[in-house]
C-alpha cells in the first residue's frame, strides 16, 4: 500500500526525474519525466505536485492512489451491524413492531 509521506519525498527529493510517479503507479507518466528531465519543467510540475500532495487529504490519496475506499467499507459494515444490533434490542423491548423490525433489518442487510 502506498504511503502518502512516501510519495512526498519521493516527489521532493527526485521529483525532477519522476520517481514519484513510478512510486504511484504511473509508469507512462515516470517516463516522461525522464525524458525532459533536461529541460526543468518536470521540476516545476513535481514542485507542484508536491504542494498538492502536501495539501491532499489522506482520503483522498487512499483514494486516488491505492484503489478505493476499502477503509470506508470496513466502517459501514461496522455501522450496519451496530445498527442491526440496537434495532434488535428495540424490537426485543417492543418499541418497535415485528414488521417495522423487519423492513429495518432488509434495509440494513442490503449496505452490508
Amino acid at each position: 500500500m502506498k504511503t502518502r509521506t512516501s510519495a512526498i519525498l519521493w516527489c521532493f527529493f527526485l521529483g525532477a526525474f519522476g520517481a514519484h510517479k513510478f512510486y504511484l503507479g504511473q509508469s507512462g507518466w515516470g517516463i516522461v519525466y525522464l525524458l525532459f528531465c533536461w529541460t526543468g519543467i518536470p521540476s516545476l510540475a513535481a514542485f507542484i505536485e508536491f504542494i498538492m500532495l502536501l495539501l491532499m487529504s489522506d482520503d483522498e490519496f487512499n483514494r486516488r492512489f491505492n484503489g478505493g475506499n476499502a477503509p470506508q467499507a470496513t466502517t459501514s459494515v461496522k455501522d450496519s451491524t451496530s445498527a442491526l444490533s440496537d434495532l434488535k434490542r428495540l424490537y426485543d423491548e417492543g418499541v418497535i413492531t415485528a414488521e417495522e423490525y423487519e423492513e429495518k433489518r432488509k434495509k440494513l442487510l442490503k449496505n452490508i
